[in-house]
């Protein structure tokens, strides 16, 4: 099963059950009998049996164990981690695109909760968490301390119950108090409207349901348009990502021919390659991908393949940077681990982990729908997050990254890329009666 992003309470799925059975050698790759290896686990079996005997209070061994997982993974990259029984179960309900919660997308970040992306039409869209916003109190008890498993586990609650959360967000000196009321979220995945004679398609995630709904919004908006349309604006701001699988397809829609994306794990062996089908769903027209830092992963993936096949021009601003696959590892019985075990690289061979999608013409800006574009952390400030392979000269994790941008009451970038899409129509129209 692979993963393209963490989500609250869940990731995104693609592809067939991966087993997982934990062996010695499966530790380190080495032979069973490494005394070095054996040294380890002698050591983790001491601190173990100390715990349990003189803890000041009694704990289950599930908990104990549970806990050391947790602490093995999280040690790894901020995308690594434990789902017991009751996450993965959440984890599956929320790729088919319906799951109940309050609607924002998660990672952490210096033991706080950091809020990659609210997505639209839910509890916390409405209440105006934006992303970047770094999440310290749930109901009045600090998150630090906490895992991310644990603090999205006090997030979630009953449908129409309250909850309180305390945000600090940049460019604000105090702490920002929201009210939430948890609701059943239904995520819909694809909005499309007319901007005149351009096609405007707003992709929220990649859910199960994302490509097959972008075709049929797209088949939608030519019948109204008449066969007339002139280009189409491809937004993917504040796009958390989600399946894998959802974001090749979607890729391919737009393109003939040629890669979309590979992804590159430990082993020389595990190298795959995704290559576009034959058949343009635009039929050639022009095309801007619009992108911002909550952009991330399956969207990089989009907007990396259209931009290096020349098929759209990416405006906005530097997309998320997180570059990195999760497999997803059930365990009979006892949940599943998420694991990073792969790079994914643009049709170019460029990783964008830890740097990002650098868009081709660079508009700062957000509109009233809270698309926020204002300075924020991205992959590249994660502590632990992994170091982009093609670029050892990108910042180490914690280190924070420039950038700039404001906001207004109206849609900027969305206006520049109508703008754009309509300046090359009048270029090609003049130059095929030249002709």
């Amino acid at each position: 099963m692979r993963y393209a992003l963490c989500k609250l309470g869940a990731a995104a799925l693609l592809g067939t059950a991966v087993g997982f059975v934990l062996a010695p050698a499966a530790l380190t790759g080495a032979p069973a009998s490494s005394s070095e290896t054996f040294r380890a686990l002698k050591l983790f079996g001491d601190i173990f049996e100390r715990v349990r005997a003189e803890y000041v209070e009694e704990v289950s061994d599930q908990a104990l164990i549970e806990a050391a997982i947790n602490g093995m993974l999280a040690a790894l990259d901020p995308h690594s981690g434990y789902l017991d029984a009751n996450r993965y179960r959440d984890m599956q309900v929320q790729t088919r695109g319906e799951f109940g919660g309050l609607g924002i997308e998660v990672t952490m970040e210096n033991g706080l909760v950091k809020v990659v992306s609210p997505i639209d039409d839910t509890p916390a869209h409405r209440a105006g968490v934006q992303a970047g916003d770094l999440i310290t109190h749930i109901d009045g008890e600090p998150v630090s301390g906490l895992s991310l498993g644990e603090a999205v586990e006090r997030m979630r609650g009953p449908v129409d119950t309250k909850i309180q959360l305390r945000l600090i967000r940049r460019g604000r000196e105090e702490p920002i108090e929201v009210t939430l009321t948890r609701a059943v979220i239904k995520i819909s995945p694809v909005r499309a409207r007319l901007e005149g004679d351009i096609g405007y398609i707003r992709l929220t995630t990649f859910n199960e349901h994302t490509a097959t709904a972008m075709r049929e919004k797209i088949e939608e908006l030519r019948r109204q348009h008449a066969g007339k349309l002139r280009g189409f604006v491809l937004d993917l701001r504040n796009n958390p990502g989600g399946l894998l699988d959802q974001a090749v397809a979607v890729a391919d829609a737009f393109l003939d021919r040629g890669e979309i994306v590979s992804t590159r794990g430990r082993r020389p062996d595990s190298i795959q390659r995704f290559n576009a089908r034959p058949g343009d769903l635009a039929e050639g027209l022009p095309m801007v991908v619009l992108i911002n830092g909550g952009s991330a992963s399956a969207s990089e993936i989009v907007a990396g393949a259209l931009q290096d096949h020349r098929r759209a021009i990416v405006m906005g601003t530097p997309s998320f940077g997180k570059g990195s696959v999760q497999t997803i590892m059930p365990i009979a019985g006892q949940g599943a681990i998420r694991l990073t075990t792969a790079r994914y690289y643009t049709p170019s061979g460029a990783s964008i982990q830890a740097k990002g999608i650098v868009p081709d013409i660079e508009v700062h800006e957000a509109n009233v729908e809270l698309i926020d574009d204002t300075p924020s952390r991205r992959e590249a400030d994660l502590r632990g997050r992994l170091t982009n392979d093609k670029d050892p000269s990108s910042p180490k994790g914690g280190e924070q990254a420039k950038a700039s941008g404001t906001l207004d009451a109206r849609d900027y970038q969305l206006a520049r890329a109508i703008d754009l899409l309509r300046g090359i129509a009048l270029y090609e129209g003049r130059n095929t009666a030249q002709r």
